[in-house]
């Protein structure tokens, strides 16, 4: 064999090994969130017929390695990796990661603090502290949820704000499993679902007219108008989940064209704690 054909069959090698190493890291991250997966279904109480949950971090804190080891899963994906999955997967992704990280945030100070704004301060949020890193940046948590998720033409999906969860009991329900691409779409409408059957958090007095709904939809009601999956305004959201939020046919009727007065309750930041 020539030195040329001994020179050209390294250079075939070299590029064989370099797509098969590309190949084995595009897939080497776990779409299913199955170590995540497991840490919820473990640590997660459901209850109010399964429209509200707490989490166990005190058995949390017990395994901390392991979560910490899914973190590191998450920490070690690159920002050009993540551009090549599906919309679907990068948005369980980024859902999974608020959550997992806020958990984390939790820990750090559990059991002494009573909610989440106890790590924070007048001048500092604990939504602003940058204690993770993601995509190959130092983040925090609104960087995720309002930066990555949020930002105009990335998902426009108002749905998401039944699947972040900033531990507190005023939040939806964290689900007692990981989002994943090929359950997204039913996880985030069942997610709506739930929250909104939630009567400490959303409800329809017919007495009264007064349509009583979480503070999260007058924070975030501009999200609701983007037309996606059919909600184009807070008007259509609720006449959509009328089922969910009243429990006559008379009363559902009234929430589909509209006729009620509009209240938003106050938000309960205690942290969601299945042992308080």
């Amino acid at each position: 064999m020539s030195v040329r054909h001994i020179e050209l069959v390294r250079l075939l090698f070299a590029v064989a090994l370099l797509s098969c190493a590309t190949l084995v890291r595009a897939q080497a991250f776990d779409h299913s969130h199955a170590a995540w997966n497991a840490l919820l279904a473990r640590h997660v109480k459901t209850f109010a017929n399964g429209n509200a949950s707490a989490v166990d971090y005190a058995a949390l804190k017990s395994e901390h390695a392991a979560l910490k080891t899914y973190l590191g899963t998450l920490t070690a994906v690159s920002e050009s990796d993540y551009g090549k999955w599906s919309k679907a997967q990068r948005l369980a992704f980024l859902i999974n990661a608020y959550n997992a990280f806020t958990i984390e945030l939790i820990l750090t100070k559990y059991p002494e603090l009573e909610s989440i704004k106890d790590l924070g301060s007048v001048f500092s949020s604990p939504w602003k502290r940058k204690f993770f890193t993601l995509l190959g940046q130092e983040r925090h948590l609104d960087e995720i949820e309002h930066g990555l998720i949020r930002t105009p033409g990335a998902f426009d999906d108002p749905r998401i704000h039944a699947g972040v969860v900033c531990a507190s009991i005023g939040c939806p329900m964290l689900r007692p499993e990981a989002f994943t691409a090929e359950k997204l779409d039913a996880q985030l409408d069942d997610g709506m679902n739930r929250f909104l059957s939630d009567r400490t958090r959303n409800r329809f007095d017919a007495s009264s007219g007064k349509l009583q709904v979480s503070r999260i939809f007058d924070w975030y009601g501009k999200d609701f108008e983007k037309g996606h999956k059919g909600y184009d305004s807070l008007k259509a959201a609720f006449a959509r989940h009328a089922a969910q939020l009243a429990a006559t046919p008379e009363a559902q009727a009234r929430l589909r064209k509209g006729d009620y007065t509009l209240d938003f309750l106050d938000y309960d930041w205690k942290l969601n704690d299945s042992r308080r």
